[in-house]
């Protein structure tokens, strides 16, 4: 079974459509409560104030968007508003509001100066509720309508001051050069997605439905941290060289089947370096963590009471944490694939159907970041796990293949750059199903691919490494495939885990129902 198949099938409800494009490409369409203009989180209405009053009348939301251009106040995040006092964002106010919910004693494992920041947000939670209280939120802050006129004015002056930064940066910013952009979710404490306000009751753990989850589950949930970390790359300074023309009729796309001629590209080596800088940065972006980093905690392995431990976890228990860990994973990729050159200037159904299909994929070829190969382990829920961690998952045939693969591509021993180009290539798959402007998403695999090809020459690998690379792909898909099987097997003995207690963008990504999954043209 292709992975392909999480993306088929012919109806599906238009509202439940355009939740997919909030949760997956963080697009919220709707109509601007006074003016009624068309506005998006990707495109807001932006209609100027013309003097302080009129930029604070509550309710409007295109006030609210101007608000938002001032960056979170915590982690710098993208803002969407005055929560508890401050200027933060989604996933801010999310953490604020678990922490006061819950009294959450937090503690520090640093020195209790750590720095908070978009990347490392999630690290410690006790720095981040110091850094929250320190800024002013609480719960008893006054609604944004009752500031003082002093405190208004304030506002309308940092709005202004960012408004004046964000057009000198889009002045000076360079054509072609890829604009960051800035993520519509964030990854919160408990390993949960927060997409969007419609599922904070499922951040505070509330099932969809509207029910509470047994404390078992609740608790299992806080046990969950992620560590995101990440870093940027320089992709300036490209000095044009030579046209170069790889048509694959040159033999220089062997093992793609592309299926129009015109699609052939024809760039310059100065593209090539481009695009592949793009990528790389973007990679780098959005890594949950840093090689250096995962390299430190190569020691870091599970003592056998703990790997005791997750054997004896019920086995739903133990398929919650591993979607749980997926989900996060992916959140990730979502980001890796906004940021490539020419992803968002593809169709939205055509980005939807390609990080559907081909999101795990990319989970699996980052993995190779994080995998042992000296002691077959995997870097797993703050350690290093073998494959008799998740024995009560009860797939173990899809476990050893799982560890296999990372351990064939770990030895192939790719560079950041080459990891980056090769998930890339993989995300951009112009086979797959329903994909609209196929002839459009061929020609952007294709140049990933020269960039690719660039990379692996400048790097001065091995001839055959692209061939041994792309093989890979076929892997891939059987693994996808499997996995598929396995969560199919799972949910018909357990449908009511999965529908309370996975998170929805796993759900969305690989429940079944999928085959209803695709928009009615037209």
């Amino acid at each position: 079974m292709c992975v392909a198949v999480l993306s088929v099938g012919r109806r599906r409800a238009a509202g439940h459509w355009r939740d997919w494009q909030t949760v997956i490409l963080g697009v919220d369409t709707g109509a601007c409560d006074v003016c009624a203009s068309r506005t998006s989180s990707v495109t807001p209405c932006v209609k100027k104030a013309e003097g302080t009053k009129s930029f604070l009348q509550a309710g409007h939301r295109c006030l609210r968007a101007q608000i938002e251009i001032i960056p979170c106040k915590i982690c710098g995040d993208k803002s969407s508003g005055i929560h508890y006092g401050v200027i933060t964002c989604e996933g801010c106010k999310g953490f604020f509001r678990r922490s006061q919910q819950s009294n959450a004693a937090y503690s520090c494992p640093r020195q209790k100066n750590c720095l908070i920041d978009r990347t490392s947000r999630n690290r410690c939670q006790h720095c981040r509720l110091q850094k929250c209280l320190a800024v002013g939120m609480s719960r008893d802050a006054v609604k944004f309508g009752r500031m003082s006129k002093k405190q208004r004015d304030s506002l309308y002056a940092e709005v202004q001051k960012h408004r004046l930064q964000q057009q000198q940066r889009e002045h000076q910013q360079q054509p072609g050069e890829a604009e960051p952009l800035t993520p519509s979710y964030g990854l919160s404490a408990n390993g949960l997605t927060e997409l969007h306000d419609d599922l904070s009751g499922y951040m505070d753990g509330h099932t969809p439905d509207g029910s509470k989850p047994d404390s078992a589950v609740s608790s299992f949930y806080l046990d969950i941290q992620p560590s995101p970390d990440q870093s940027g790359l320089d992709i300036n300074g490209i000095k044009p060289e030579p046209i170069c023309d790889f048509a694959p009729g040159s033999g220089f796309f062997p093992y793609c089947s592309f299926t129009n001629g015109e699609t052939s590209p024809t760039v310059s080596m100065a593209e090539l370096e481009h695009l592949a800088q793009n990528i790389s940065k973007s990679h780098m972006e959005t890594c949950q963590y840093l090689r250096e980093e995962l390299q430190q905690m190569t020691w870091q392995a599970f003592l056998q009471e703990e790997v005791e431990s997750y054997q004896s976890k019920p086995r739903e228990v133990m398929w919650q944490l591993c979607a749980i860990k997926i989900t996060e994973a992916i959140q990730y990729v979502v980001e890796f694939a906004k940021r490539i050159d020419g992803f968002m200037e593809l169709c939205q159904n055509d980005q939807i159907v390609l990080l559907k299909a081909g999101s795990l994929e990319v989970v699996f070829v980052r993995m190779c970041r994080a995998f042992d190969s000296q002691n077959n382990t995997v870097y797993f829920d703050g350690k290093y796990a073998g494959p008799d961690v998740f024995k009560s998952l009860g797939c173990d045939d899809l476990i050893s293949s799982v560890f296999e693969f990372g351990k064939n591509l770990c030895s192939m021993h790719l560079s950041e750059d080459e990891i980056a180009l090769f998930s890339a290539f993989v995300l951009m798959s112009a086979d797959r199903s329903w994909l609209q402007e196929k002839v459009k998403v061929e020609k952007l695999q294709q140049k990933i691919q020269l960039a690719l090809q660039h990379v692996l020459q400048k790097n001065h690998r091995e001839d055959g490494i692209l061939t041994k690379l792309i093989c890979k792909v076929s892997t891939l898909r059987a693994l996808c495939s499997r996995h598929t099987e396995k969560l199919t097997a799972f949910k018909a003995i357990y449908p009511d885990i999965v529908r309370a207690h996975f998170p929805p963008l796993y759900k969305e990504l690989f429940g079944s129902d999928f085959e209803q999954s695709m928009p009615v043209d037209g």
